[in-house]
């Protein structure tokens, strides 16, 4: 874990060496966390390998921050995450559900009327 891993922006899939530099952990430990958290599901490459993609490494830090940071505990975490999943899912029907935000229909209506003068 002592070797310095840079990122690549473009990099869309990561092994399991490559995701345990850059999370700091031992690939053990990911292995073990994909039992507990059910949301880390890496791929297999055609050499049965896993393959995490950028969503998992993402959560993977997150968990790493839960429970080494915040010293959650695993059902702890696994809570957080769950309430985290839940708030983004309501923010999300919210925003799908609304057209445009207020005051934007106004803008938009003298903008319009503008236009017109202008023609």
């Amino acid at each position: 874990m002592s070797e310095e891993f840079v990122l690549d922006p473009d990099k869309r899939y990561f092994r399991i060496g490559e995701v345990s530099s850059i999370a700091g952990l031992k690939p053990s430990v990911l292995r073990f966390w994909e039992s507990e958290f059910k949301q880390i599901r890496p791929g297999r490459s055609l050499s049965g390998h896993r393959v995490y993609k950028r969503t998992d490494l993402d959560l993977i830090l997150r968990i790493k921050d839960l429970l080494y940071t915040q010293k959650f505990t695993i059902p702890g975490a696994k809570a957080a995450l769950a309430q985290e999943g839940k708030q983004a899912k309501e923010v999300k029907e919210s925003s799908a559900g609304k057209k445009s935000a207020p005051g934007l229909e106004e803008i938009r209506d003298e903008l319009l009327a503008i236009r017109r003068m202008l023609d």
